[in-house]
């Protein structure tokens, strides 16, 4: 058997190897990068302190104060967060700095791997994991909430990504994979008809001495829960969260084409600081968290602390499924932003532009629709959305008309994917910001040679069947099978 690094369990070298280039597919890196040349802001009769009141007029203009109902299911945007949080994390890049992407390392591993959930397992991240029997369980819960995540005595959450505790929705997105993982666990420990299924699932697609060289025995039931759960959290990412929010026409493009060729940057700064921050414009004004409750504010749900059992969510009322429960819906992909994201209470500094040698006020600074701007044009300088149409083989649009008037001939990357998405999506990611979101999520599943999409003629556990959705289906699978989890009052922290 393979020697292994010390705190990596061995399946977790064999991704490390496929994602850095040692094995069958192409290296990942570890930073950003960029898909087209940097864009810097061309002065030409006007200065920089009009660029920014422009922008800052177009942001305000998209500011919205009701609800309005788009394809998708409320819950989704939270998927979304959840998604990024498992894909990115830049944690040097600060807004008013200019920086160059290929020195931003990208803290998460560029794959759908999960880690924001398992860490890197249960011997390099003990934290996250209970002890002697419950060794390869992840804790979960509290005494006084059994549904909120496990905590410290600070009432930090004990989970991948801290940031997956940033507001109670994308707590419980967090908790459903949490939940799942130890119910599975628990069956697979049994060894019954579901444990069988687990098994058959986790080893399709991977031959046979990968297991044997990669796996340590110990670990066996841990790995083989882990990708029967990632196996089919990637099919959700694709067959289920981006047709929620993408043109079909897109992701099939994204399959059959390499939109920025092998040697482009898995991880682009047009997708983390631009099109895949369309998910902003998805997010209500406010959510009812139970059948029958008042809704509450965006911002009254936010997170990082100890959940009150009155924050735990009915799940029917953020994803359709079975039952009386009507699902509330995200807001269709457009440039619209429920105003509480015009006015970001935790902003506290004005932003300072020291390149330009300008300072944005405090409530331009606390506006996020200016803020996604001001980040495109001053600190990644990014190509216009008129750019990435061309490059990706799309009709392009006109800049919007407050635009036009400053004579401003481009558009941010950022609002031209939601501007296209209104004039030509029906509500959803279409043209250069479809096939841009689409290609990078294509590319991160097709160079990940233990993904579904390398596995023959994958379907979905049959566990998880009976409602509208996979997803759906897990969450109604963790919602009957809660109370069989072994050692469940041992994992409880905090």
């Amino acid at each position: 058997m393979a020697g292994t690094q010390h705190g990596l369990t061995r399946l977790d070298q064999l991704f490390k190897t496929c994602i850095h280039g040692k094995g069958p597919s192409r290296p990942f890196a570890q930073t950003l990068g960029r898909v087209l040349p940097a864009n810097p802001v061309h002065i030409k009769n006007i200065n920089h302190a009009d660029v920014i009141a422009a922008l800052d007029e177009l942001a305000q203009s998209m500011g919205v104060t009701e609800n309005e109902d788009g394809h998708a299911d409320a819950g989704m945007t939270f998927l979304g967060q959840f998604v990024d949080h498992d894909i990115t994390l830049d944690a040097t890049s600060a807004l008013g700095s200019r920086i160059d992407p290929s020195t931003i390392p990208n803290v998460r591993t560029p794959s759908l791997d999960l880690d924001c959930v398992y860490g890197a397992g249960p011997e390099a991240s003990p934290h996250l994991y209970g002890e002697g029997e419950a060794e390869q369980f992840l804790v979960f819960g509290r005494k006084d909430n059994p549904r909120d995540l496990a905590r410290t005595c600070a009432g930090k959450a004990l989970i991948g990504d801290p940031r997956n505790d940033e507001n109670i929705l994308v707590a419980q997105v967090q908790a459903i994979f949490i939940e799942l993982h130890n119910i599975l666990m628990s069956k697979r420990v049994e060894d019954g008809d579901d444990a069988k299924d687990i098994k058959a699932c986790a080893h399709e697609g991977l031959p046979k001495h990968v297991w044997h060289d990669h796996v340590s025995p110990k670990l066996t039931n841990f790995e083989e829960v882990r990708r029967f759960i990632r196996l089919h959290y990637q099919w959700i990412v694709w067959c289920e969260l981006l047709p929620a929010f993408v043109q079909q026409e897109c992701l099939d493009w994204a399959l059959d084409n390499h939109a920025f060729g092998w040697d482009a940057p898995v991880m682009p700064v047009e997708f983390t600081g631009a099109g895949y921050r369309f998910g902003h414009a998805t997010t209500q004004f406010e959510y009812a968290l139970t059948e029958g409750a008042d809704p509450k504010g965006l911002f009254a749900t936010l997170g990082f602390g100890r959940r009150p059992t009155s924050g735990n969510i009915d799940y029917a009322k953020f994803f359709g499924m079975n039952g009386a429960v009507a699902s509330q819906k995200a807001r269709p992909v457009g440039p619209k932003l429920g105003m509480p994201l015009l006015n970001l209470p935790f902003v506290h500094a004005p932003i300072e532009l020291a390149d330009i040698e300008e300072t944005l006020t405090l409530d331009q600074s606390r506006n996020l629709a200016l803020r996604n701007m001001v980040r495109d044009r001053y600190t990644y300088q990014l190509a216009s959305g008129q750019h990435m149409a061309a490059h990706l083989g799309t009709h392009p649009i006109d800049p919007p008309a407050i635009l036009k008037a400053k004579g401003i001939t481009k558009t941010p990357l950022w609002f031209y994917c939601l501007q296209e998405a209104k004039e030509k999506g029906d509500g959803k990611l279409t043209g250069a910001g479809g096939r841009l979101v689409a290609s990078v999520f294509a590319n991160l599943l097709k160079r990940d040679p233990t993904t579904f999409l390398h596995v023959p003629h994958f379907k979905p556990w049959h566990g998880f069947k009976g409602q509208p959705s996979v997803l759906a289906g897990m969450i109604a699978y963790v919602e009957a099978h809660r109370g069989h989890i072994q050692h469940a009052k041992a994992l409880q922290c905090g």
